[in-house]
C-alpha cells in the first residue's frame, strides 16, 4: 500500500510519517479502539515508554485476531498527557513498526479516565482480501 509521503504543494512531514496512505480497493480494514498501557493482570507501569509497549502489545493481539500484524497498520492515532512523553512513545513506535512510514496523528491531552494512564494508541490496518 503506497504512502503519500509529501505532496509538493504542502510542507513535508516533521518526522517519519506520511501525510496520507492509499488503501487499495477491495482491502479489508481493521480498526482498534484506543489501547491504554495496562497489562492483562491490570498492572500499569509508571513510565510512558513501558505503557506505549503495552499499547502496541494490545494492538498487535487485536490485529492477530483479524489475521493481520503490525505491518498492516496504515494509520496510528496516539495521545499522550505531556510533551515529555512524545519521545518515549516515538521510540517504541519506530522500533515496533521497524521504521516503516504510516499516516500518524499525535495529540497531547489533559488526561485519561485514570490519572496513571500516560499514553493511548489506536490503529487502522488494511490487508488484501484473501482468496
Amino acid at each position: 500500500m503506497p504512502a503519500l509521503d509529501s505532496p509538493s504543494s504542502i510542507h513535508p512531514p516533521f518526522g517519519n510519517y506520511a501525510h496520507g496512505f492509499e488503501i487499495p480497493a477491495g482491502s479489508r480494514l481493521l480498526t482498534t479502539s484506543g489501547q491504554l498501557g495496562i497489562s492483562k493482570n491490570g498492572a500499569i507501569p509508571k513510565e510512558a515508554q513501558a505503557q506505549a509497549e503495552l499499547c502496541f502489545d494490545a494492538i498487535e493481539a487485536i490485529l492477530a485476531e483479524g489475521g493481520m500484524g503490525l505491518e498492516n497498520i496504515v494509520h496510528l492515532r496516539a495521545f499522550v498527557t505531556a510533551r515529555e512523553f512524545f519521545q518515549p512513545y516515538m521510540a517504541v513506535r519506530e522500533r515496533r513498526l521497524g521504521g516503516r512510514t504510516v499516516a500518524s496523528t499525535l495529540v497531547i491531552v489533559g488526561g485519561f479516565t485514570r490519572p496513571e494512564f500516560l499514553v493511548e494508541i489506536e490503529a487502522l490496518a488494511a490487508a488484501p482480501v484473501a482468496g
